[in-house]
């Protein structure tokens, strides 16, 4: 097995920042992976306006550590409000790549998102004519509907219908966590395809439930059976263009976590590229980590391929309990463990 590896310039194409002085924590971790990242909108207000990602753009680069070249790739949030002329000036500005769409109460800061889905195909009959991707976190909120079955629901009545509608809109499915999700993008046209994070990757939902009530492996999409990671990890190294990397890395306070209603996230940032390099070095396909990490996203996307290269050495690494993240710590995938792989240039 090689000893190192080298690959182009790694995009994480899902990531959480915040913003204040969790954002000046977390943000360093993701620099010092990825030569760039599709930055999520759901702050508290959301990012729902050109003018809104032009300001977290700039709080961004400006908590960025010195000589670091990491750019910040801005999304919008999709409101009940949002229109085509609003999408039109945001996709010809040189600061918003993407649209994200929560439903309504699905995740972390959702409650802004959309709740009903007639009315909005004006504006994305605009964004096909754009080729402006729309992000999906793809669950349906009917709490009659079984958490485990939610992505599958979502696919089912809801991303269907809208693809079929406006069948040249170009579409990611955030996070897919089934093995439903993957055949269903392996059988769509190219113009559906899906990011993967490490963490459903590496973990089923018994990870949840080890040593008691584990809640930093808590996340939503929630964590599913063994036989969906296996289908995730079979897509994951398949080399098939249509899946790229996406960690959904997403801090939260210690507190915030373990407490009797914890949120949703888990934090991978600090080492996620090596995370997925282990997942890539058990199925013998460090061949294929190149074009999941650095090709097939930029592409799909439409935009330049980073510039450079990482290395990673296999070299144990000690991961933190936890970091300081604004008046509280912010414990990582981990925490106290190892990964095997190490960036180091």
């Amino acid at each position: 097995m090689p000893q190192s590896i080298t690959i182009a310039t790694p995009t994480d194409f899902h990531l959480h920042i915040r913003d204040g002085e969790i954002l000046k924590t977390v943000l360093p971790h993701s620099a010092n992976e990825y030569g760039s990242a599709l930055i999520m909108p759901n702050l508290k207000p959301p990012v729902t306006s050109l003018a809104l990602a032009k300001k977290y753009k700039m709080e961004i680069l400006q908590a960025l550590p010195v000589d670091t070249t990491f750019k910040p790739l801005m999304s919008l949030y999709f409101t009940q409000n949002l229109n085509g002329p609003a999408v039109r000036e945001a996709y010809a500005s040189d600061t918003v790549t993407a649209v994200k769409l929560y439903p309504a109460g699905a995740t972390t800061n959702s409650d802004s998102g959309v709740s009903y889905y007639d009315g909005i195909e004006g504006t994305l009959e605009t964004m096909a004519e754009l080729g402006m991707p729309l992000l999906v976190h793809g669950e349906v909120t009917d709490q009659a509907v079984d958490i485990f079955d939610r992505e599958v629901r979502f696919i089912e009545g809801i991303l269907e219908p809208i693809r079929k509608r406006v069948p040249t809109l170009k579409v990611v499915m955030e996070h897919i966590t089934t093995k439903e999700a993957v055949q269903y993008v392996l059988e769509a046209n190219d113009n559906l395809g899906a990011t993967i994070t490490a963490h459903h990757l590496l973990l089923n939902r018994n990870a949840i439930f080890q040593g008691g009530i584990h809640p930093h492996h808590y996340c939503l999409p929630i964590l599913k059976r063994e036989t969906h990671r296996e289908a995730l990890v079979n897509a994951a190294v398949s080399g098939n263009k249509k899946f790229f990397l996406g960690t959904d890395s997403a801090p939260h306070p210690q507190g915030a976590k373990e407490s009797a209603c914890g949120c949703a996230g888990i934090y991978t940032a600090f080492s996620s590229l090596p995370l997925y390099t282990e997942v890539f070095e058990k199925k013998n396909a460090l061949d294929k980590l190149e074009g999941f990490a650095s090709f097939h996203g930029a592409d799909f996307y439409g935009i330049p391929r980073n510039e450079g290269s990482v290395t990673l050495v296999k070299e144990e690494t000690i991961i933190p309990d936890s970091f300081t993240f604004g008046e509280d710590v912010v414990v990582p995938f981990r925490s106290g463990g190892s990964v095997a792989w190490k960036v180091v240039g």
